[in-house]
């Protein structure tokens, strides 16, 4: 799973008839390399500057009710932006 920001949407006036009804977001990763933008189906209603957790990979098709070709999906709304703390144990400053 990931964690991303909603940045923008994808607008379709023609796409596969099992995502009818499928929003198409853009999301940038909170971690990692930032410009691997992706492309997420959302269902829950996410809108531009949310945090989303995304299901990424052949699974995420699974999420959807009807059978859809995707490999991401937004499964939740993220309340706060988390935080991590990167241990700096054995690391030396020399």
């Amino acid at each position: 799973m990931v964690i991303g920001r909603v940045i923008g949407r994808v607008v379709s006036t023609r796409k596969y008839e099992g995502m009818q009804g499928v929003k198409l977001l853009v999301i940038e990763p909170c971690f990692g390399n930032k410009s691997d933008y992706f492309v997420a189906a959302d269902e829950l209603g996410a809108g531009e500057g949310e945090l989303v957790l995304v299901s990424k990979g052949e699974t995420a098709r699974h999420a959807l009710d009807k059978f859809a070709p995707i490999d991401a999906i937004v499964v939740g709304i993220v309340d706060g932006e988390p935080t991590i703390e990167i241990s700096r144990a054995g690391v030396s400053n020399e």
